[in-house]
């Protein structure tokens, strides 16, 4: 009995480690939080690692040119040009009919409902849009009655912007359409699919927005980034 005993205990502790190891291996990983700093968040880990521990040759998909040596990278790019061109033409029927030009309107409003009041600049980024085309949506808003404008406290050179009860109103006429929109958008999806797009989807836009908000020069701009992240030119 105290063989079994001592012999449990000592099996115990291997567990305990092995799980210490794990804590570790997921905090290393999860720097950028792409999973909840819970318990949830690591069982969601564990199972993701699983899932591409058990993943082989016969797993991976098939893509358009993929027999003619199309790389994934230039899959991936065209899928998504793709996806958001067919979320366009959803988002223009959400808008038909009414006082939206275009999906950029509403989706300025939505911001601003759920964010709150802010700077011009702070609204352009968070749609990661380039100033020009930006200034033109917010005047157009600001036109519409739909958003306003007031000088900073802080700093009277910076204008702050918010929604405007004309704006809730819009927004609210628009709302069934445009969740309409959105789950059309996700198409045939089911839930654990949807919830590692959203996973996938949050690790390339946090690559991303950095690198956005840096403003570098079109002309720079790619090569600025192979330097950065010590890419391989094709």
């Amino acid at each position: 009995m105290v063989y079994l005993y001592s012999k449990f205990r000592v099996m115990n502790f291997d567990l305990v480690k092995d799980v210490v190891g794990l804590l570790e291996q997921f905090e290393t990983e999860n720097k950028n939080s792409q999973y909840a700093d819970t318990i949830e968040g690591f069982k969601s880990w564990v199972c993701h690692k699983e899932s591409m521990t058990n993943d082989d040759e016969t797993d991976t998909p098939n893509w358009e040119g993929k027999e003619n040596g199309r790389s994934p990278e230039s899959a991936i790019s065209t899928l998504l040009v793709h996806l958001n061109r067919y979320a366009k033409t959803y988002s223009k029927s959400a808008i038909s009919g009414s006082d939206f030009a275009t999906q950029e309107d509403f989706i300025y409003l939505i911001n601003l409902k759920a964010f709150g009041e802010m700077t011009k600049m702070e609204l352009i980024k968070k749609n990661i849009q380039d100033k020009p085309v930006g200034m033109l949506i917010i005047n157009r808003l600001i036109k519409q009655g739909w958003v306003h404008q007031q000088d900073s406290v802080e700093d009277k050179r910076t204008k702050l912007i918010q929604i405007t009860d004309q704006g809730m109103e819009a927004l609210e006429n628009q709302m069934e359409k445009i969740r309409n929109a959105t789950h059309i958008v996700a198409g045939n999806l089911n839930y654990s699919e949807k919830m590692e797009l959203i996973r996938i989807l949050n690790k390339l836009d946090q690559f991303h927005y950095p690198i956005f908000n840096q403003n570098i020069d079109s002309k720079d701009l790619i090569n600025a980034v192979y330097q950065q992240y010590s890419f391989e030119k094709n």
